[in-house]
C-alpha cells in the first residue's frame, strides 16, 4: 500500500474515472485535462503492473483488476473525501450534496428543503436530481439518493427512514362503470393503471402473500403519471397515501383498498460512503426522515393533508 500511497493522483484520477464513465468527465470534475487523467491513470497502470481500463473509441471497461482496485481503494478515497466535512461541520456545513429521489416524492419534500434546509445552511451548494429511476449511485455521483422499496444491493448502506402506507385509488367515474371491488379477486377484472418499467409489469402484492398482475390501457414508469391516470378514470392505480392525501380528502380518488390487504412500504436514504457519513448527508437524512414522519401520519388524518405543504 506504501507505493500506492505515492501516486494518490492516479489513483483519484482513476477512481473518478469509474465514478463518471470516461476521462473526459472525470478531467471536468477534478478541474484539469483529459489526457493528464489519462496519464495519471497510466502510471497507476504502470506502478500496479496490470491493465486498468480496457480502452475503445466509445468506452472505457473495467478489468477485473481494474474492479478488483476500485472496490479496495474507492470506499477509503469516499471516507477520506468525508473526514473534511466532519471536522468543519462546527462551522456550518459547505460544499456540494447532490441527492436523487421520485418525481412524485419531490411535492411532498422540495418546497421543505428548500424554506428550511437550505436557508439554515446557505453555504451548501444543493444538487437535485428527480427521477423514478434507481439511479446507479457512484457512476452518476450521488452523495445519497431517497427511495420507496427494497433496496437489495450489498454494496450500498440503507438506512431506513419511514414506513409509507400504499392505497389502492380509482376515480368515481370508473367506479361507477365498474363497480366497488370488495375483495382481493375483484380486482382481477379491474381494469389498472399499471407500473411498467422496461415492458415488465409490475405484480400488486398483499399482506397475506398473494399477488395479481394488473390488466389495463395504460402502462407507466413513474408514479406522478400513474396518478393523474388514475385521476382521469383510467384504471385503479397503487400509489403512497401521502402523494394522494388531498384527493382522497376532496373525493377526487377514492380509497377502494380492502381492509388491512397491503403491507407499508419503505422509505430509505441509500448512499455508498461507508461507515464514515459526511455531515451533510446525515443531516439531509435526518431532515426528510422527520419529514416523511410527518406526511405519513397527515396522511392518515383526514383534512390534515394539505397542512403537510405548509
Amino acid at each position: 500500500m506504501t507505493h500506492l500511497l505515492n501516486e494518490m493522483s492516479g489513483l483519484i484520477a482513476f477512481v473518478r474515472t469509474v465514478e463518471v464513465g470516461s476521462f473526459t468527465a472525470a478531467a471536468r470534475d477534478l478541474k484539469t485535462s483529459p489526457s493528464a487523467i489519462s496519464k495519471s491513470v497510466g502510471r497507476l497502470e504502470k506502478l500496479v503492473g496490470s491493465r486498468l481500463f480496457l480502452r475503445s473509441t466509445r468506452a472505457l471497461t473495467l478489468t477485473p483488476d481494474g474492479q478488483m482496485l476500485f472496490e479496495r481503494i474507492g470506499p477509503l478515497l469516499r471516507e477520506l473525501d468525508a473526514s473534511d466535512d466532519g471536522l468543519s461541520s462546527s462551522s456550518g456545513l459547505t460544499g456540494r450534496l447532490r441527492f436523487s429521489m421520485p418525481v412524485e416524492m419531490s411535492e411532498l419534500f422540495l418546497g421543505a428543503i428548500f424554506t428550511k434546509f437550505a436557508e439554515e445552511y446557505p453555504d451548501l451548494t444543493l444538487d437535485i436530481g428527480l427521477t423514478d429511476r434507481f439511479v446507479d449511485i457512484i457512476r452518476d455521483d450521488y452523495d445519497v439518493v431517497f427511495r420507496v422499496g427494497e433496496v437489495v444491493q450489498p454494496d450500498l448502506v440503507v438506512r431506513h427512514l419511514a414506513d409509507l402506507d400504499m392505497v389502492l385509488v380509482a376515480a368515481p367515474s370508473l367506479l361507477s362503470k365498474w363497480g366497488v371491488p370488495r375483495t382481493i379477486d375483484d380486482f382481477q377484472s379491474m381494469p389498472f393503471a399499471r407500473y411498467s418499467v422496461g415492458s415488465r409489469t409490475a405484480h400488486i402484492a398483499f399482506a397475506d402473500g398473494s399477488k395479481i398482475l394488473p390488466t389495463g390501457q395504460i402502462d407507466c414508469d413513474s408514479g406522478i403519471a400513474l396518478h393523474s391516470a388514475a385521476r382521469h378514470g383510467l384504471g385503479v392505480a397503487l400509489l403512497l397515501r401521502c402523494v394522494v392525501a388531498d384527493d382522497l380528502d376532496s373525493g377526487i380518488l377514492i380509497d377502494v383498498t380492502p381492509a388491512g390487504a397491503l403491507k407499508p412500504m419503505r422509505f430509505s436514504a441509500v448512499h455508498a460512503l461507508g461507515r464514515t457519513v459526511p455531515s451533510r448527508v446525515k443531516l439531509l437524512s435526518d431532515f426528510v426522515a422527520l419529514e416523511a414522519q410527518k406526511l405519513s401520519v397527515r396522511a392518515r388524518s383526514p383534512g390534515d393533508s394539505a397542512a403537510a405543504r405548509d
